[in-house]
C-alpha cells in the first residue's frame, strides 16, 4: 500500500485509503517508513505521508455550538468568489481543500472557485491539476503566473478576475468543519464544514463596510488531527506587529450577551480567511501593492478597515481547519525577516503615526529596512477620511500591548552604573539587568499613564513576596485592568522608580539585580526613564 501513497502525490488518481483520519482523527506514519516522512516532511514544512493516508473527502464532525447548528440563515444571499493561492502545495491537501469546499458549499451561493498558481515548479501542478479539476461541475479557473508575485499580488490577481459579489480568500492549508460526519473534505489542507459559508456572507451582505473571518482551528502538522480552537480569542498583535490570539476580554463578552453564536468585534483578523465586499475591497484600497511576498498585510487591512469606517468580526458559526507550520518551505528574495520587516514597516509609516515608535524600539533593524514609496497609500487614508491610531486604540482596541496613553518609551538605565533593565527573552521570572546597548528590543520599556512599566505584554511587578530586597519579576500584565502589583510612578527629578502599593523604590543590588527596597537617596536607586514625558 505504501508503494500506492508515496507516489501519491505525483498521479491524478482518487486513492482513498479506508477510513483513516475519518471525523478528523490524526494518523500515524507506521514507524518503518520514519526515514522517508522525515525527508518528505521539507517538502511542505508538514507530515506529506500522513496527508497522502487520509482521503481526499474527508469526513469531519459537526464543532459548532447548538445556537449556531438551530441558527436560520436569509435566503437570499449573493454568490461569492472563492479565491485560493498556492506555491508548491502538496497534491493531497490541495485537492481535499477543493473538494471540502466544493461539497460544502452551497452552489447557488457559489460563483466560482479561482485557483493562483503562483509560479509552482512541480509538475503535478500543472497540466495534471489543469486536468483534474474538469472534472467538477462549478464554475473552476485556474491562473498560473508567469513570475513569483506573492500572495498579495497573486490574490490582487484572483479578485481582478472575480465575478461575485462577496470576496472570500482562502489559505492553501486549511480544513473546514462540517454539520454531517458523512462528508468528507480538504483543500490545499483546508477543510470546510456545511454551513460554513453562509454566516460569513450573511454578516457581509447585512453591512457591505463589514470584514468577517471563521474560526480558525489547528490542523496537525504531524498527524492532520483536526483540532478545535476556542470561540472565546480574538486577533490582536505585539510591539513587533506579529499577530496574535487573545482571550475576548470580558467588556466583549458582555456586549454578546452570552450568545456563543453571535460574531466577535475583532482588532485584527489572521487574514488567511476572510469574506469582504468585493467593491468595499477596492473602495478601501484592497491590498497594499508595495508589500513584498508575504506577512503583514493581514494587521494593515486590519488597521485601515477599522479606521476607515468598517468593522471586523469572527464569527463563531464558520470554522475552518489550518494546516500550522512550524517554518516556511518557501524562500523570500533577501531573506525572511527583510520582507516581514519591509511589510511590517510600511504599516506602521502608513497607519500607525506616533504609535509606530513601538515597531522600531522592538524591531530597531526594522529602521534599516527600505520601506518604499508609500505616499498613495498615505494619499488613500486622507482620501478617506481615516481616522487616528490613538481612536483605533482607544475605541476598538484598549486592551492592546501598545498603550495608547503611554508616558515614556525607551531604555530604564540606572544613572550610577549605566546598566538597563532588561527582559533577557524571558516571559516570566527576575528582570535582567544588563549593559545599555541603545539599540531598543529587549531593552526598550514603556510606562504608562496606570502607572504599568510594558515591555509589549509584559509588566514589571512586585512578584509575591513583599519582604526586604523583593526581586522585580516579569509577569504578564492585565488586559481588563491594572494589577496593582504592576503600578509604579517615576519621579525624575530625584531619579525615584516607586512601587507603589509597597511605597519602595527600584534599587540596583549589587549591580547585578533589580529588587525593591526602601527609599533612599543611593545611586543605586537613580534612573533615566528614556523618552519621560512630564
Amino acid at each position: 500500500m505504501f508503494d500506492a501513497l508515496h507516489h501519491f502525490h505525483f498521479s491524478v488518481k482518487s486513492f482513498q485509503p479506508p477510513d483513516l483520519g475519518e471525523d478528523g482523527v490524526g494518523v500515524s506514519v507506521p514507524a518503518e517508513f520514519s526515514a522517508e516522512k522525515d525527508k518528505r516532511f521539507l517538502e511542505n514544512q508538514f507530515n506529506v505521508m500522513a496527508s497522502e493516508m487520509i482521503s481526499i473527502n474527508r469526513s469531519l464532525p459537526d464543532y459548532r455550538s447548538a445556537q449556531c447548528r438551530n441558527k436560520a440563515h436569509s435566503g437570499n444571499l449573493p454568490k461569492t468568489s472563492i479565491i485560493i493561492v498556492f506555491h508548491n502545495e502538496a497534491w493531497t491537501t490541495l485537492l481535499r481543500s477543493l473538494h471540502s469546499v466544493i461539497n460544502r458549499t452551497p452552489h447557488h451561493l457559489l460563483e466560482e472557485i479561482i485557483l493562483i498558481d503562483d509560479l509552482s515548479d512541480r509538475d503535478y501542478l500543472k497540466e495534471p491539476l489543469d486536468e483534474y479539476i474538469k472534472r467538477f461541475s462549478i464554475k473552476m479557473r485556474i491562473v498560473h503566473l508567469k513570475r513569483r508575485s506573492g500572495l498579495i499580488r497573486a490574490r490582487l490577481t484572483g479578485s481582478e478576475m472575480a465575478k461575485g459579489r462577496i470576496l472570500l480568500f482562502l489559505d492553501a492549508h486549511v480544513e473546514r468543519a462540517t454539520i454531517s460526519g458523512s462528508v468528507r473534505n480538504s483543500s490545499e489542507a483546508l477543510q470546510v464544514t456545511q454551513g460554513w459559508l453562509e454566516p460569513l456572507v450573511e454578516r457581509v451582505t447585512e453591512d457591505r463596510k463589514r470584514v468577517v473571518a471563521p474560526i480558525i482551528d489547528v490542523i496537525s502538522d504531524d498527524t492532520f488531527e483536526y483540532i478545535t480552537a476556542s470561540d472565546t480569542t480574538w486577533g490582536g498583535f505585539n510591539w513587533h506587529l506579529n499577530f496574535r490570539w487573545y482571550p475576548v476580554p470580558k467588556r466583549e463578552l458582555l456586549r454578546r450577551k452570552g450568545d456563543r453564536s453571535s460574531p466577535i468585534r475583532t482588532p485584527t483578523i489572521a487574514g488567511g480567511l476572510f469574506a469582504i465586499d468585493r467593491q468595499f475591497f477596492y473602495d478601501i484600497g484592497s491590498y497594499d501593492e508595495g508589500m513584498q511576498v508575504w506577512g503583514g498585510e493581514n494587521l494593515e487591512i486590519s488597521f485601515r478597515v477599522w479606521m476607515c469606517g468598517g468593522s471586523l468580526e469572527i464569527h463563531p458559526c464558520s470554522r475552518v481547519g489550518h494546516v500550522f507550520r512550524k517554518q516556511t518551505p518557501y524562500t523570500f528574495p533577501g531573506g525572511t525577516a527583510k520582507v516581514i520587516h519591509h511589510n511590517a514597516a510600511r504599516t506602521a509609516e502608513v497607519w500607525m503615526d506616533e504609535y509606530k515608535q513601538f515597531f522600531y524600539k522592538m524591531v530597531p533593524s526594522a529602521r534599516n529596512v527600505d520601506a518604499g514609496d508609500i505616499s498613495s497609500r498615505r494619499q488613500l487614508r486622507a482620501n478617506l477620511q481615516c481616522k487616528s491610531f490613538e481612536w483605533y486604540l482607544r475605541n476598538i482596541y484598549p486592551e492592546a500591548p501598545v498603550p495608547y496613553d503611554f508616558k515614556s518609551l525607551g531604555a530604564i538605565s540606572n544613572k550610577n552604573s549605566r546598566q538597563c533593565l532588561d527582559t533577557m527573552g524571558k516571559k516570566d521570572g527576575p528582570v535582567g539587568v544588563q549593559s545599555c546597548h541603545g539599540s531598543g528590543g529587549n531593552q526598550a520599556w514603556s510606562l504608562t499613564a496606570h502607572g504599568e512599566i510594558r515591555s509589549d505584554d509584559l509588566c514589571l511587578s512586585a512578584g509575591a513576596s513583599l519582604s526586604v530586597d523583593n526581586v522585580v519579576r516579569l509577569e504578564r500584565c492585565n488586559v481588563a485592568s491594572t494589577n496593582p502589583k504592576h503600578v509604579f510612578q517615576y519621579n525624575p527629578e530625584n531619579g525615584h522608580i516607586i512601587h507603589m502599593k509597597t511605597n519602595r523604590c527600584l534599587s540596583l543590588l549589587l549591580g547585578k539585580e533589580a529588587v525593591l527596597q526602601s527609599c533612599d537617596f543611593s545611586p543605586e536607586q537613580m534612573w533615566i526613564v528614556e523618552g519621560y514625558i512630564v
